[in-house]
């Protein structure tokens, strides 16, 4: 049986990995709140008990070993989320910092028996797949809501559960799991982006954007894009009035 500390450093290895970022000595240190030091320590651990390799400019990589760890301590964690959201009547930004501790407590049997118990889920609260026991998910074609285009319409399907003040930034927007949302407007130079969502209009910034994932709707034969929101007293208002 594994440390919890060897299973985090492996998990978060595998997440530098999934979000395409290079797992370096740094990135890994900083995910886990940890010293540099440490991390060059326990990847030279890792290595040699064949759950990582660490290659020049790619950082620390998983091995078919370590990726099966790390695949099980994500449904470990995404189940436990799920249970206490659906039976104790947790936020979702209360979920993260139990299950990280709870994930490393709980027995194989225990897990399963929360996985039949709920239905078999797919989804975690935050709308992240829950791997199977093979280590299989479902697939889920999504974008990050920073790259929608102007007049894009679709549902939030997930979003980053990391951050509780993150979350509860959501929850003050109501921006939630299956909210739909069309893209009002996109500022420049990564200004705001405005969308509507239901009958209101609120703008979300591209930090905040880029930890949301949006299903997109096929585009409308026909439909037409709206045209950018312009502030009245803006220099483009301002010639349309001379227009008229």
């Amino acid at each position: 049986m594994l440390s919890a500390s060897i299973e985090d450093y492996i998990k978060a290895i595998y997440a530098l990995q999934t979000d395409r970022e290079t797992a370096s000595t740094k990135r890994i240190a900083e995910r886990l709140g940890v010293k540099m030091a440490s991390v060059t320590g326990m990847i030279k651990h890792l290595a040699a008990e064949g759950y990582a390799k660490h290659k020049p400019y790619r950082g620390a990589v998983l091995t078919e070993r370590g990726k099966r760890v790390a695949l099980g301590m994500i449904r470990r964690h995404r189940l436990i989320e799920l249970f206490l959201a659906s039976t104790l009547g947790l936020s979702w930004d209360e979920l993260h910092a139990d299950a990280e501790l709870l994930e490393h407590a709980v027995s194989d049997r225990l897990i399963e028996r929360m996985f039949e118990y709920l239905g078999r889920p797919q989804f975690d609260p935050h709308g992240s797949p829950i791997p199977s026991r093979d280590g299989s998910m479902t697939p889920r074609h999504s974008s990050r809501l920073d790259e929608l285009a102007l007049g894009d319409t679709g549902k939030v399907v997930a979003v980053s559960g990391r951050d509780p003040e993150f979350l509860r930034y959501l929850t003050d927007l109501n921006l939630r799991i299956g909210s739909k949302i069309l893209v009002r407007d996109r500022a420049p130079f990564n200004g705001p982006i405005t969308l509507r969502v239901g009958s209101r209009t609120i703008a979300i910034g591209h930090e905040a954007a880029a930890r949301i994932r949006v299903s997109v709707d096929a585009p409308t034969k026909g439909a037409r894009k709206p045209k950018p929101e312009v502030k009245r007293g803006s220099r483009t208002s301002r010639r349309a009035h001379k227009r008229r």
